[in-house]
């Protein structure tokens, strides 16, 4: 003998259950992925979180397995529902989670501390926060500002005057002030007393030597065009090398470092 369901226990029988969202919670933004567990899911038309239509990625055919999409929603708990052909479904529980405000940035040292007051010296802040930073030193805007894993930042000082001056970090969270600044220092220019011999062939290779002081880091150009293998001595007060070629004549002799140049009395006179 067989049984037949009537037709209001069929229908109750075959109603969508939804038991649980998994994970029960998302962001505001919506996008990610949900499983939805229940019974009767099969064939689902529909899905609403709080209303909202999200978006149906894959059905387990025999309706206990869905995976679906949030829409966006503002943030607090919503029911989450699935229609199918018999129906809407009993709601589960869903908890929309606001992303935490933007926290200010944090600073905890600069190096190095000082620099020229002609700008240009690499620098390096430490902290927190700092992802999407602008920097000012006096305030005036750093170049070639790099920020990376929002702990370092990393840059390039822009001209200033010579003393302190205030370090800022800034973000669109907020300001931090780095403890202590930033001193420019007035460079110390090089500095020539003389150069022998003051006289050469035309076709260049003729051995000079400077005195002076500051003389680290120098290059020699003789009417424009460089001298070649300059070396200075560990004290910077002797740079020696040989000289270009050059035409017949009096050239002005230059002597340029790091912090600047240094025009040498008299020149050379090219023979």
């Amino acid at each position: 003998m067989s049984v037949e369901l009537t037709p209001g226990l069929s229908s109750i029988l075959s109603q969508p259950t939804l038991f649980a969202a998994v994970p029960g919670f998302g962001p505001t933004s919506g996008g990610n992925t949900v499983l939805l567990i229940g019974a009767n899911l099969g064939g689902a038309t529909s899905v609403t979180f709080g209303g909202v239509p999200g978006t149906i990625l894959s059905q387990d055919p025999f309706g206990f397995l869905m995976a679906v999409v949030p829409p966006p929603h503002a943030a607090g708990n919503v029911p989450v529902v699935v229609t199918t052909a018999a129906g809407a479904s009993t709601p589960a529980n869903y908890t929309y989670v606001a992303p935490p405000p933007p926290q200010p940035p944090t600073v905890i040292g600069i190096a190095p501390q000082t620099g020229p007051t002609t700008g240009g010296t690499p620098f390096l802040i430490v902290g927190a926060n700092l992802t999407g930073a602008t920097v000012t030193f006096g305030g005036v805007p750093a170049t070639n500002v790099n920020v990376i894993g929002g702990v370092v930042l990393t840059g390039l000082t822009p001209p200033g005057t010579a003393g302190n001056v205030a370090v800022q970090v800034t973000t669109p969270a907020g300001t931090a002030t780095v403890t202590g600044g930033f001193t420019y220092i007035t460079p110390i220019l090089p500095v020539v007393a003389s150069l022998t011999p003051s006289t050469g062939a035309t076709a260049g290779g003729t051995p000079f030597v400077l005195t002076g002081s500051n003389l680290t880091g120098a290059q020699v150009t003789f009417g424009g065009v460089a001298a070649t293998n300059v070396v200075v001595d560990a004290t910077g007060t002797i740079a020696a090398g040989l000289t270009p070629p050059g035409a017949a004549g009096n050239v002005a002799v230059v002597v340029t470092t790091p912090t600047g140049s240094a025009t040498v009395t008299g020149g050379f006179t090219y023979q």
